[in-house]
């Protein structure tokens, strides 16, 4: 499969399935044939257009809306899709407009909706010579970020703050690299920045797969805000140390790679295995558990205990922007059912004396202090352990007044952001 109408074919068919199905994008891209089947190239341009549509969706539909007279629903949703397609293509791409214009007619085509090139063609014309006038001098920030999120960052983080983590979400991410050791080195190998925090930052693109280190697992990707939980473990070298919902493993392989005994658990079987393939390739050893680590039943208490809880990943809207349009406020209320269930199972697996670090990557305070908080108020074993300014180096506005860490996407703006991260560390009396 090759050339330019199966590319967008494949970008079609996937857009369908995450904003149409509600299916993630990960999944998607992992579990898609078509997409397997193409170039690299190919692959390449379909991931960048579909994180553009995703990354730009409130800009996009704000000019389909002053094209389009009548919703296109029912079993004339994919030509949606396709119009969106097409105008990302041209309002941020900078595709020739023949070259839009025209597969997004036989896109239409080819998804059993002929009757609709037309108004695919008209439409998509429009746009290629309007374009600009119709995005006007409209709010990019507040366009491409769905109302409840604005809302709740708003009374969290205030107006300004949230417009600049807003604003982050439209630039792609940096590609963050951890080394399992000679940091200094693999930066230089790397043609990367050795962030303050120990993490190697490239630009993004290219082939991770090829990058010199790759295959010999002296490095693995992992955002620079997503290595700092298990930093603030310390010293874990030969502790028995548990990592609860850990796949696919960032933060296993740094606890491994640190020295510690590391239980590593996860309720999916599949991205377990992924998990075990990564510690193959780094020459690093866990005791790998598949279980719901909330109902996890075991003898062994331990020493530390790092849970990366499931949660809404709004923090993370910059490298998965699909998230922004796939998840809602009653998400955020299940989703704290599961965090509070896991912080409670996690506390009774402690060791007294022992340190438990909690982390979502996550920018709603439902996932992040209101559930430490709730925790601290039944759980009077516990009490929380304030992150000091050395123990964060060159991020010392992200340490908040109660001592936790609250990274933001705005930060280190001018290194090209990080995720979005709530951070505390609890102690066990």
């Amino acid at each position: 499969m090759n050339g330019p109408i199966d590319s967008r074919r494949v970008a079609l068919d996937m857009l369908v399935a995450c904003l149409d199905k509600g299916q993630p994008l990960d999944d998607v891209l992992a579990r898609h044939q078509g997409f397997a089947g193409l170039d690299p190239r190919d692959r390449a341009f379909v991931r960048l257009l579909l994180a553009t549509t995703l990354r730009r969706l409130g800009e996009i539909d704000d000019v389909l809306g002053q094209l389009i007279e009548r919703p296109l629903d029912g079993g004339n949703a994919p030509a949606h899709q396709v119009l969106r397609l097409g105008a990302a293509q041209l309002l941020f791409l900078g595709t020739p407009p023949h070259a839009a214009v025209d597969t997004s007619v036989r896109l239409a085509i080819d998804a059993g909706l002929p009757h609709l090139k037309g108004l695919a063609n008209a439409v998509l014309r429009r746009v290629a010579r309007d374009g600009a006038a119709l995005l006007g001098d409209r709010d990019p920030a507040r366009l491409n970020t769905p109302q409840w999120l604005w809302q709740s960052w708003a009374e969290s983080y205030g107006e300004a703050t949230t417009r600049a983590i807003a604003a982050a979400h439209l630039i792609e991410a940096p590609l963050d690299l951890t080394p399992r050791a000679d940091a200094m080195f693999w930066a230089g190998r790397l043609a990367g920045e050795l962030l303050a925090t120990g993490t190697i930052r490239r630009a993004a693109g290219g082939t991770i797969a090829e990058l010199p280190g790759f295959a010999e697992g002296v490095w693995w990707v992992q955002d620079a805000a997503a290595a700092l939980p298990t930093r603030l473990l310390g010293d874990v070298a030969g502790k028995h140390v548990a990592d609860l919902c850990a796949a696919p493993g960032g933060k296993t392989l740094q606890l491994a790679a640190a020295g510690a005994e590391v239980t590593a658990v996860d309720i999916s079987a599949r991205r377990m295995v992924r998990l075990g393939e990564n510690l193959a390739r780094a020459g690093l050893t866990a005791k790998l558990v598949t279980a719901d680590a909330g109902k996890w039943q075991t003898d062994q208490t331990f020493d530390a205990i790092l849970l990366d809880a499931p949660c809404s990943g709004t923090g993370t809207l910059r490298r998965h922007p699909d998230i922004a349009w796939l998840k809602d406020e009653e998400d955020v209320g299940r989703l704290t059912l599961t965090q509070d269930r896991l912080l409670v199972r996690a506390a009774d697996l402690l060791k007294p004396g022992g340190t438990l670090v909690y982390a979502v990557c996550s920018l709603q305070d439902d996932e992040g202090p209101a559930r430490v908080a709730a925790l601290l108020g039944r759980d009077k074993r516990l009490a929380r352990v304030a992150v000091r300014p050395e123990e964060l180096p060159g991020l010392a506005e992200a340490i908040t007044p109660a001592g936790d860490v609250r990274t933001l996407p705005s930060m280190w703006a001018e290194r090209g952001g990080l995720d979005g991260f709530y951070i505390a560390r609890l102690s066990r009396g």
